[in-house]
This record gives structure tokens, sequence and C-alpha cells, in this order.
């Protein structure tokens, strides 16, 4: 299989035990007893199901800023990088498209001071758009044909056309053959065709579809009726 990331299992050599919160994670389990990629592959969970966690391990594991960033983008994060990568044994395919890019919502402004700092002219460009447009920015310019994505909650910054052009973006990576690895709580990036989709939750990681998911169930029922949910605010 012809990917950059294959698969990802316990490593051999890893530390002898997890971190205890880490331990405590069903997902984390799971991916640790062997977890295969598709070329799409979309986690689903709540949060604190370890979507996140993983993604982040992951990432590092492949030896990307865990800020994110791409493998010559290194610059100093704040925080450590995340335990969970040194118990990860990662398995690449057999591809010679092995760039890959991180994006983490949450470090987004960090990316941009860094790009600013090393008088980058991505920086500059960059710096007088919105936060959506700087993603899709971001994702429509050099990083498109990279062979591998990893993306953490990239919705965060999205409109409703703006995830629906980044959903294009992935179904034409998809038919070139480039990787994507996603966690998401958004129902329009999770119907991605042809994807892997996993749903994270107290029973670990588990197969499903875009139609079955407890968060596609729950927007379906909002839309149609917001006073199912907000009622109870008005409870005393």
């Amino acid at each position: 299989m012809s990917l950059p990331l294959r698969s990802v299992a316990a490593h051999a050599h890893s530390p002898p035990d997890l971190p205890g919160w880490l331990a405590g994670i069903p997902a984390v389990r799971d991916l640790l007893e062997g977890f295969e990629f598709e070329t799409t592959t979309i986690l689903i969970g709540e949060n604190g199901s370890g979507k996140s966690t993983i993604i982040e391990a992951i990432a590092t594991a492949l030896e990307l800023p865990h800020g994110g960033g791409t493998a010559w983008e290194v610059r100093d994060h704040g925080e450590t990088a995340p335990a969970l990568s040194d118990h990860l044994q990662i398995i690449k395919g057999a591809t010679t498209n092995r760039d890959g890019f991180f994006l983490r919502a949450e470090t987004m402004h960090e990316s941009m001071v860094h790009l600013l700092e090393i008088g980058a002219e991505r920086g500059h460009r960059l710096v007088h758009k919105s936060h959506g447009e700087m993603f899709v920015d971001m994702l429509t310019g050099v990083f498109t044909d990279f062979g591998l994505w990893i993306l953490d909650e990239p919705e965060s910054a999205l409109s409703f056309t703006a995830s629906l052009t980044l959903l294009q973006i992935i179904r034409e990576r998809e038919r070139a053959g480039l990787q994507t690895v996603m966690a998401t709580h958004s129902p329009i990036l999770a119907s991605a065709a042809d994807a892997r989709v996993v749903e994270l939750g107290d029973w670990g990681i588990r197969d499903s579809t875009w139609e079955d998911l407890e968060m596609v169930a729950h927007w379906r029922r909002f839309l149609d009726d917001p006073r199912r949910y907000t009622r109870f605010f008005d409870e005393d």
C-alpha cells in the first residue's frame, strides 16, 4: 500500500507503561493494538475521547512539529512533545511522496508568528487574511500535493462554504492517491467520500459510517428542532 502512513501499533521498545491518564483512554488502548489507515481516515468523537491526543502523537512520531507545520519548519513550542508518541511504531508505505503537513487548529496563531519572525513571504501574505481565509490559503498553496496531511479539527476556523472547499480538496487528494488523516467534529468534513470513518468513545475505536455517527444524528435533530435541546436551558 503506497501511502506515507500505513499503520500504527505499540512500539516494541516503547517505555514500559503509559502515563496514567493515557492508559485510561480506551481509544489509545485500541490504537496500540494496531490501527490501519486508508487514503482518507477520519476520527470522530466527543471531547476527551482521544482524537487530538492520537493525532498529535502520530504527527510527532512522524517527526512533524507537534505545534503544527512541516518537517522543515522546525520551531520552539511551549508544550512538551506528546508522551504517546514514544509508544508508537509507525509503519510507512513504499511511496516517494512522504512530505507531511500537520495542521493543528489551536496553534495556528503560533505558526503565523513564527512565519513572520523568520521573514517568510507566506507569513506576510497570510497576516492580512481572516483566520478562516488563512486555513484555506495554507491548504490550497504549497502543501496541496504533500503525500500526507494530518489535520486536527480544521473546522474551528471555517465557515460552511469554506468547509465545503476543504471537503473538495480532500476529495481531490483522495483521487490523486494523497493521504489525509483528520480529527473533526464537523459533519460536513466527516462526509468525505471513500473515507474510513472511525468513532472514538468509551468503547475505544470502532468503524462507522457517516449515516450512523452519533454526531450526525444529534445535528439532524438539532437543525430540525433546536428546542429539543435548548428547552432544558430554561429549567430551574
